[in-house]
């Protein structure tokens, strides 16, 4: 018998390359593109934008309702770098301000960097390597920091009503408004009455058979300035660009000098609340309608809506307000909390974003394996809005405590772009690798942010908003001036900061991937 020979073994096959870049950006609202922007004119172009949908947006690319515009002037709400002599209305509209984020992609050479349909599925920060792990839909990444640009508006909520999988008719959020569906005709609910329904409400009354809106809880509304801008005015920012710039830094200005009444002095609002209660009276001549529509608390205290058309919407003859909002549904009929019973075709919820409890932040793992999620089971907080212990390299846009009551959120972004370019340009300065905040810097931040908290109108307003989480606490706004933010957020001070060296060795050239500049 022939003696058996040993097979040699069978060669290995290669491992997959897992690309590598400098950073790693998800979304691509105005935090994301933003974030793209800084990046390349701070000479970084090894980076990705990893967006979940089909385009660029962000929550102006999901809340496609009927009436949806913005609530800031176009002027301000708007990139400084990026501005816009063309915008056709003080207050602009969703298509005009998703396309000019389009334009922001085009113009300053994103689309290469761009990734979609790459929802990211996990952030794992691996110790050995001091990379982040990234993984999505459409593939994985390593990178060296990660820049979470996903917002706070970004994932719908919807309450957990009693016969809600069992009624038959048409449901959707606001921020997933089906085209398909026709209202016209319809008996229609709305259920919230926040700034999404505010805008909602006076877009389909007109057309739908009859409209109930469940209102838990009433809003102060003042009128809206909107107007067209003129053909003279665009023509006069397009040729003269420093017009736009005083323009912006008017409605700028204004804004800053309402600061003081939110934050430290909210018996300055009573004036405004006359205003509030006359623009009421103004159109609704209901007094029954009026105590409906009349809030209990300070104005300031919840988001103050703009409109001209919200009050007379809610006066009109086919529609009806249910006060105390939605309780249960039983088959097609709503019954509200005041136990009236409504039968009705479809229904709208306008009932905002999971914003204190951020989902991406069960995704996100750092060091030791720590949730975010478990990080913040207390509430979230972060340093400067920006950077959170024990994830290091992970820089938020829009983080905690960085919202506002009264002016732009863009102005917000950009300040902590200032911070994310300052922070990647200080590590390579100092031949490090990764940075953290010491435990002691973020807790005395955020002791600090709370105790301003306190005299806010919203903490001693009276009512129960959106910017508080489960225990009462305000983990959303910022409590003071937007220059103050900026001024915190100019340079990264080391001093907060425990910085962390590469030690391992990583792979060499074959897992960086091109990014064209």
């Amino acid at each position: 018998m022939a003696p058996r020979t040993k097979k040699p073994p069978a060669p290995e096959a290669p491992r997959p390359t897992v690309p590598h870049v400098r950073v790693a950006v998800i979304g691509s609202g105005f935090g994301g593109l933003g974030a793209g922007v800084r990046l390349r004119r701070a000479g970084i172009t090894d980076f990705v934008i990893l967006e979940r949908a089909d385009s660029v947006g962000g929550t102006w690319r999901d809340n496609s309702y009927p009436g949806c515009a913005c609530d800031v002037p176009s002027h301000l709400y708007s990139f400084s770098f990026a501005p816009n002599p063309e915008w056709p209305r003080v207050f602009s509209g969703q298509p005009d301000i998703r396309a000019y984020l389009e334009r922001v992609a085009d113009t300053f050479g994103l689309r290469p960097h761009l990734r979609f349909g790459a929802e990211v599925t996990e952030l794992r920060w691996d110790e050995a390597t001091t990379r982040w792990n990234v993984t999505s839909k459409a593939g994985s990444w390593t990178a060296d920091a990660v820049v979470s640009a996903a917002g706070p508006l970004a994932d719908p909520q919807i309450p957990d009503l009693p016969g809600l999988d069992a009624f038959p008719g048409k449901v959707f959020h606001s921020s997933r408004w089906d085209h398909d569906y026709e209202l016209a005709g319809k008996r229609v609910a709305v259920v919230g009455t926040g700034a999404s329904a505010a805008q909602i409400i006076p877009a389909i009354q007109p057309t739908v058979q009859s409209l109930t809106v469940f209102q838990r809880t009433p809003a102060w509304v003042l009128p809206r300035a909107d107007r067209e801008v003129t053909g003279a005015e665009k023509w006069l920012h397009s040729k003269l660009p420093p017009s736009g710039l005083l323009r912006r830094s008017a409605l700028f200005v204004i804004r800053e000098l309402q600061v003081d009444a939110f934050v430290r002095r909210p018996q300055l609002l009573k004036l405004v609340q006359q205003v509030a209660l006359r623009h009421m009276h103004r159109a609704v001549a209901d007094p029954a309608l009026r105590a409906k529509l009349t809030p209990d608390y300070r104005i300031g205290c919840k988001r103050i809506l703009l409109s001209n058309t919200y009050y007379p919407a809610l006066a009109a003859p086919n529609t009806e307000v249910v006060a105390g909002g939605l309780r249960e549904l039983r088959g097609s009929t709503l019954v509200g909390a005041d136990g009236s019973e409504h039968e009705v075709d479809a229904i709208v919820f306008g009932t905002g974003f999971h914003v204190t409890d951020l989902p991406i932040a069960e995704r996100v793992f750092g060091v030791g394996g720590t949730a975010l999620a478990e990080a913040w089971k207390d509430g979230m907080e972060a340093l400067r809005g920006s950077t959170v212990r024990g994830f290091p390299n992970l820089f938020f846009l829009i983080g905690p405590n960085t919202g506002l009551g009264n002016n732009s959120m863009i102005l917000m972004i950009e300040s902590q772009l200032n911070y994310l370019i300052d922070a990647l340009t200080t590590l390579d300065s100092v031949g490090a690798t990764a940075m953290q905040p010491t435990e002691r810097a973020q807790r005395q931040w955020n002791l600090e942010l709370q105790h301003r908290m306190g005299r806010t109108v919203w903490t001693t307003g009276g009512c129960r908003s959106w910017y508080l989480d489960e225990d009462g606490k305000n983990t959303v706004l910022w409590p003071a001036s937007t220059s103050a933010f900026r001024r915190a957020t100019r340079h990264v001070d080391l001093a907060e900061y425990e910085l962390i060296k590469r030690t391992a060795p990583v792979g060499g050239a074959l897992d960086t991937e091109a990014v064209p500049a």
